[in-house]
């Protein structure tokens, strides 16, 4: 019950906030995320947020493998670029390759609709405009009710539940987070396809400070560098 209670102040405060959320990152220049797996180092993702008047780019980078023995496993390599314009998304688009498999979405603004076009190699199609995509850095993805996956165009619905605050400490360094597990609202998903994800972000300036999952081994986002 208090958890309940928790989230509906939460909520409140975010649907009740004049400034668009993207505009709480106006400072932000650079963040990077080591990559781990069973507490092991495997890789790293990074983000680039380059402004030229109203509009903000957000270039994305994330490689990691997974070895065993000397042997590589598995290799994943992904490239992205979202959009906004006067704090508006506008457009996103990616090239992700698994392997040898290689993946793709392309998401643009249907101004005549009223909604978002999906390009991707696992959905192609209208979604609603509300729906965010889900690259984690922009903590609006809290509010919807659906996030699109950065990787395919895949339309995942969601249930978000606030936890609560927790200190996380990093390194040296202890933030001050609000921790959220996101949750695929379909229960009749098979558990590959299920969103089960716990994110914290810092409590005051909305930075995303961590991420784990569970997937064929234990994974986690840990903020290694920001400016």
């Amino acid at each position: 019950m208090k958890k309940f209670f928790l989230s509906i102040t939460f909520f409140l405060l975010l649907y009740t906030n004049v400034y668009p959320h993207v505009d709480h990152y106006k400072k932000l220049s650079y963040i990077e995320y080591e990559l781990f797996r069973n507490n092991a180092s495997i890789g790293y993702h990074k983000y680039n947020f380059l402004r030229e008047k109203n509009n903000l780019t957000v270039d994305s980078t994330v490689e990691f493998s997974i070895s065993k023995l000397g042997i590589q496993l598995y290799k994943y390599f992904a490239k992205s670029t979202e959009v906004y314009k006067n704090d508006k998304f506008f457009s996103f688009s990616s090239r992700t390759l698994q392997n040898k498999k290689d993946k793709y979405v392309n998401i643009s603004v249907n101004t005549n609709e009223n909604n978002l076009k999906i390009d991707g190699s696992s959905y192609k199609g209208p979604t609603s405009i509300d729906h965010i995509v889900g690259t984690w850095w922009n903590h609006e993805i809290v509010s919807s009710k659906a996030q699109i996956s950065a990787i395919s165009g895949r339309v995942i619905e969601q249930n978000v539940i606030f936890l609560g605050k927790e200190e996380v400490k990093i390194g040296e360094k202890v933030y001050k987070t609000l921790k959220f597990n996101f949750k695929s609202s379909d229960e009749t998903l098979p558990a590959n396809k299920k969103l089960n994800t716990y994110i914290w972000y810092e409590e005051n300036t909305y930075l995303w400070v961590k991420a784990e999952f569970k997937k064929q081994g234990n994974w986690q986002y840990r903020l290694k560098n920001y400016k």
